[in-house]
Order: structure tokens, then sequence, then C-alpha cells
């Protein structure tokens, strides 16, 4: 593989990680309050973008396991 796959590859898997992250939260929350299953499958990217505040609240975080 070349550096740009690689580079294409490793966005597009963080890419999925954050819309797993999301949908996994969507559906805990909506099984909380009552809601179908169905809520989980929310998805709203806009023309392949992440939205900006999503992208803080499910990405990966800076804090570590000890």
């Amino acid at each position: 593989m070349s550096t740009q796959e690689k580079a294409r590859a490793l966005m597009m898997r963080h890419y999925q990680l954050i819309k797993n992250r999301q949908q996994s939260m969507l559906e805990r929350t909506g099984k909380e309050v009552g809601l179908s299953g169905e809520v989980s499958n929310y998805w709203n990217p806009i023309q392949g973008k992440i939205d900006p505040i999503a992208r803080i609240t499910y990405d990966r975080s800076s804090a570590a396991m000890s």
C-alpha cells in the first residue's frame, strides 16, 4: 500500500470507530428511556464529514487506563 492509501485506510477506520461509538451510545440511551432500537440507526453526516461536536464527544479519549 502506498502512503496515501494507508492514510485513507486510517481515516476511514477512525470514521467508523466514531460512528460505532455514537450509535452504541444512542442505542443504550434509547433503551434506558424506552425508545425502539431504531434510534441507534441515526447517523447524519453532511457530505461524509462527521459533525465537529460529535467528533469531540465520541472520539478517543486522551485519558489512559492504568
